[in-house]
């Protein structure tokens, strides 16, 4: 269910329901991580009428979203910002299912507080009059009220071919890509974000507001190609969300979903290997030595690290080694979970929103250590997310739950987090003391922390990038890594790795390309394409 919207835009098509369960032949599917890529191609391949079982090495399902629960707090660990909510309410009308009854979203506004060295902040919302109402007030040129009127028509155009066209279009030869080379050359997708945004605006702080967005999904505003602009009409067209429960609570429900289709959720259960006879796929191999058999393998693992660690090297043409080492990672993460033992709201205490951007004295200069430096800057820039504003309830009667995250280089730089742990920690925590969170250390009473070996070790994420390849011009539709595998083809991949990339839209759907593929190969029935709502 969708509570409170400004606009009525979430109907899904559900015109083939009750008949995509008829399938010619029902096939043994393993689907490796049960992060929302692994389930909602799991949910999606059940619900054909297929055999499906998915495994996950954690002893809750998730994925980047597992949930920390301790000392009566409950901790996202990710993703909490919601777009397109109709991509999750959609999952459960495809079943024939009432969404309402599995999980609750509500309208988060304002979108983002993005608060800036100098001690100001924007209000970043959904309202094009609140908007360019707030940028009169705020930018220092005012030419550029008309400038986001004319970047907005921009994004909208972008959207409607990078994802109403092409997010749910497998790109599997390079004439795929040649046939949209031309529109996305017209649409400046040769430009990256920022520069892109620039060309619209001055003011040097709006250029920030407009332009942080390809770091939510892995990307550096200076590096990204511009097609990724389009998330700002996504935001408008939809809204941001928040998933009462918290994003575990919409786990729990597709986890529910899947069940009652029929499917095996199996936790504790690594992949050691992808099994293969001939060019083919043909089961799993756990870390404990047993084998599931299959006729079709799903990952929803990291592409790179799965390529290495669960296809042997002779296996694998084109991802060798060396190709998977040339390739370009996204960024790691440091976050810190915390609850405190007194609120942090109301008042003069605090001018927290759920979403809160903390941008630093630098910008492109700390996004240049992190990407291409590599290096752990003595300055930083952060996300302090506040739940609680919204749901109460994921903290004890009179508590606060947090976390705040910190863009870091993966480790494929120099930095030692044994010894750089505690004391970025420290520094992070003091900062917040100091300017949002007054009397900090005396009120925690609930901490976990992450650093990039948890995405390394526990996650399996390829040098602990928190969001896989890097969204660059390069690496992105034909050329980044397939949803189909080059090397297997009865072997497929969802999640941030793949295409169309990372962000909750972009997983999902990657889920809806490899439902269509595999549905395609054996002629299954009606492709189901993700419509958008009416």
């Amino acid at each position: 269910m969708i509570e409170g919207g400004r606009k009525s835009r979430t109907s899904v098509n559900t015109r083939y329901c009750g008949e995509w369960n008829k399938v010619q032949m029902s096939q043994r599917i393993v689907v490796i991580g049960s992060g929302f890529g692994g389930l909602a191609s799991a949910v999606r391949l059940a619900n054909r009428g297929h055999d499906v079982t998915l495994i996950d090495k954690r002893d809750k399902p998730g994925g980047r979203a597992y949930v920390y629960e301790q000392d009566g707090f409950s901790f996202d660990g990710g993703p909490t910002v919601i777009t397109a909510p109709w991509m999750i309410t959609e999952l459960f009308a495809l079943a024939g299912k009432r969404p309402g009854d599995y999980v609750t979203l509500v309208p988060v506004d304002p979108f983002y507080r993005i608060f800036f060295h100098d001690g100001t902040h924007f209000d970043y919302t959904g309202d094009a009059d609140e908007m360019l109402g707030g940028i009169r007030d705020f930018s220092e040129h005012p030419e550029d009220v008309e400038g986001y009127r004319r970047f907005t028509a921009l994004t909208e155009r972008v959207f409607a071919k990078g994802f109403t066209e092409l997010a749910s279009k497998p790109f599997l030869s390079p004439i795929d890509m040649l046939r949209v080379a031309p529109d996305l050359m017209r649409l400046q997708s040769y430009r990256t974000v920022y520069g892109l945004i620039s060309r619209f605006v001055k003011d040097e702080r709006l250029r920030q507001v407009l332009s942080f967005h390809p770091l939510l999904v892995g990307g550096n505003p200076f590096q990204t190609t511009s097609i990724y602009t389009l998330i700002h009409h996504l935001e408008r067209e939809w809204g941001i969300w928040f998933a009462m429960g918290g994003t575990g609570a919409i786990v729990d429900g597709l986890v529910r979903l899947f069940g009652e289709l029929g499917g095996t959720l199996m936790l504790n259960a690594e992949a050691d290997e992808i099994l293969t006879e001939g060019r083919s796929a043909t089961g799993v191999r756990l870390t404990d030595g047993s084998e599931l058999p299959a006729d079709i393998v799903v990952c929803n693992g990291d592409v790179a690290a799965a390529y290495q660690r669960l296809l042997p090297a002779r296996r694998r043409r084109k991802y060798t080694d060396k190709r998977l080492a040339r390739m370009r990672y996204a960024m790691s993460l440091f976050v810190i979970y915390f609850g405190t033992d007194r609120l942090y709201r109301g008042g003069g205490d605090t001018r927290l929103a759920h979403h809160n951007i903390i941008l630093g004295p630098r910008y492109r200069e700390l996004l240049n250590d992190i990407f291409n430096k590599r290096t752990l800057a003595e300055d930083f820039s952060l996300y302090l997310h506040m739940p609680t504003l919204t749901d109460p309830s994921l903290a004890p009667r009179g508590c606060e739950a947090f976390y705040v995250l910190s863009p870091v280089p993966h480790l494929g730089g120099t930095t030692d987090w044994t010894r750089e742990m505690r004391p970025y920690h420290d520094k992070i925590m003091s900062f917040l003391e100091e300017h949002y969170l007054p009397n900090l250390s005396r009120h925690i009473v609930s901490e976990h922390m992450i650093d990039p070996r948890h995405f390394r070790d526990d996650l399996n994420s390829y040098q602990g990038s928190a969001f896989s390849v890097e969204p660059i011009l390069t690496q992105s539709a034909y050329f980044r890594p397939h949803n189909r595998s080059e090397e297997l083809p009865n072997l497929y991949f969802v999640g941030a790795g793949t295409h169309p990339g990372a962000g909750l839209p972009g997983v999902l759907s990657s889920a809806v390309i490899v439902d269509n593929l595999i549905s395609e190969s054996l002629d299954s029935g009606p492709p189901r394409k993700t419509s958008l709502p009416a």
